[in-house]
C-alpha cells in the first residue's frame, strides 16, 4: 500500500511512520525539514515541502493509496488552513481514506448536550486555541466526501507501548484521563485496515 504521512516528524507522526515500515508498506513524508527524519528505509520517500502550500499537498498525494495526518496546530492555524489542500488533493487523485489525529477535546461532551468537551464543563484547559483548530479541521471533514476517521486522544504523555486500550465512537471512554503516544500511533495506523470508525471521532484512553 501507498501511504502519505503528513506529520511524520512529530511525537505521533514518528511512530506511525514506524509502523507503517515494519510492515513494508511504500510510504511518502511530505517534511518541512528532510534532516529531522531519522529513519533510512527503502520503502520510504521523503519529500520536502509544507502543508500549507497547496502544490506541494498535491505534488505529495500522487500514486497514493491512503493519506494519514498527524499534523499538530502548534499553537497556530496549521490544521484548518491545510485541511483544505488534503481535501483537494485526495478529491483530484481520487483518495478517499484519510486517518487524522485530532484531540479529546472534539469528542462529545457527556455532560453538556449538544457540546464538545472544550465547550463543557469537562474541558481542564486553559486556553481553547488548539481545541478550535482541531474543531474547524473537524468540520471541514464533515462537509467531504473523505471516508475520514479523527483519533481523539485525551492527555497524551510520551509514555510506552501497552498495546490495550479502549476505544469509542464519538465520545472519550468514561473516565479516561490518558493514553500513551505508541498506543495512539498504533490505533491510528490500524485504521488503514478497520473502517469502524469511518466518518467518525475515535476517543482513545486507558
Amino acid at each position: 500500500m501507498n501511504i502519505l504521512i503528513l506529520g511524520a516528524t512529530g511525537r505521533v507522526g514518528s511512530h506511525i511512520l514506524k509502523y507503517a515500515l515494519s510492515e513494508n508498506h511504500h510510504v511518502t513524508v511530505l517534511v518541512r525539514d528532510p534532516h529531522k527524519i531519522q529513519v533510512e528505509n527503502r520503502n520510504l520517500t521523503v519529500m520536502e515541502g509544507n502543508a500549507l502550500i497547496e502544490s506541494d499537498i498535491q505534488n505529495a498525494m500522487a500514486g497514493m493509496d491512503i493519506v494519514i495526518s498527524a499534523l499538530g496546530t502548534d499553537g497556530t492555524t496549521t490544521l484548518s488552513d491545510s485541511m483544505p489542500y488534503i481535501i483537494k488533493g485526495m478529491g483530484d487523485e481520487g483518495i478517499k481514506r484519510l486517518i487524522t489525529i485530532g484531540t479529546g477535546g472534539i469528542l462529545n461532551s457527556r455532560t453538556e448536550l449538544g457540546k464538545l468537551r472544550y465547550q463543557s464543563n469537562e474541558s481542564k484547559r486553559k486556553t481553547t486555541r488548539a481545541a478550535e483548530d482541531h474543531h474547524r479541521a473537524y468540520e471541514l471533514l464533515e462537509d467531504s466526501r473523505l471516508d475520514w476517521t479523527i483519533v481523539c486522544p485525551t492527555y497524551l504523555p510520551d509514555g510506552e507501548h501497552r498495546g490495550s486500550y479502549r476505544t469509542e465512537r464519538d465520545f472519550l471512554p468514561e473516565n479516561g484521563k490518558m493514553i500513551s503516544v505508541p498506543d495512539t500511533a498504533e490505533f491510528a495506523y490500524i485504521q488503514i485496515e478497520d473502517d469502524s470508525y469511518i466518518k467518525s471521532r475515535a476517543g482513545i484512553a486507558y
